[in-house]
């Protein structure tokens, strides 16, 4: 089979197949996910950098009041607030870096899954199969993303695994822990 493979669907011949266009449509989701993720890794970098500077300067600025004893609660206040919103902006750049990190597994994932497919020896071959959820599972950093894997693979319906994975993840959120990258 050739390495690229292009949709025939507009003008099928006699070597068409749901297969090459299901590989063709693998392809396009993986492009789209990966130039997405370029396209978001620029800026979100540029800004965690910005507030990750903003908030040591805000940090510098803190420290000298109280080293001056400057008594200017006004200015003690925005700045304490000040502080507080770039933390939260930080928090969210981590979750952005989760974001990520997951839509990198689900682009190599469909990467995997293309090449598998396109393999007639492997694509009728359990284990080969069984290897690729095998790799693909070895890839999640959390529990919750390996329930979820475990979930959906042993038949339980998207929704109700979503769910419990959302309710999972909320009980972790809720305690105030990020998971750092």
């Amino acid at each position: 089979m050739p390495s690229t493979i292009s949709s025939s669907s507009a003008n099928p011949d006699l070597d068409w197949s749901q297969l090459k266009e299901t590989v063709v449509m693998l392809n396009l989701a993986i492009a789209q996910i990966k130039q997405s993720m370029h396209e978001g890794t620029s800026s979100v970098d540029t800004l965690a950098h910005s507030f990750t500077a903003l908030a040591t300067n805000l940090s510098e600025i803190q420290n000298t009041i109280a080293q001056e004893n400057i008594n200017n609660e006004s200015l003690s206040n925005l700045v304490t607030d000040s502080s507080t919103k770039v933390h939260a902006a930080i928090i969210a750049f981590q979750f952005y870096d989760k974001l990520s990190q997951r839509l990198d597994h689900v682009s190599h994932s469909l990467d995997s899954l293309t090449k598998l497919i396109s393999d007639p020896a492997a694509l009728y071959s359990p284990p080969q199969w069984l290897a690729l959820q095998e790799e693909i599972r070895s890839k999640y950093t959390m529990e919750e993303e390996r329930r979820l894997f475990d979930k959906v693979l042993s038949g339980t319906p998207i929704e109700e695994a979503l769910e419990e994975f959302n309710q999972a993840t909320q009980n972790n959120n809720s305690d105030d822990d990020i998971e750092l990258f």
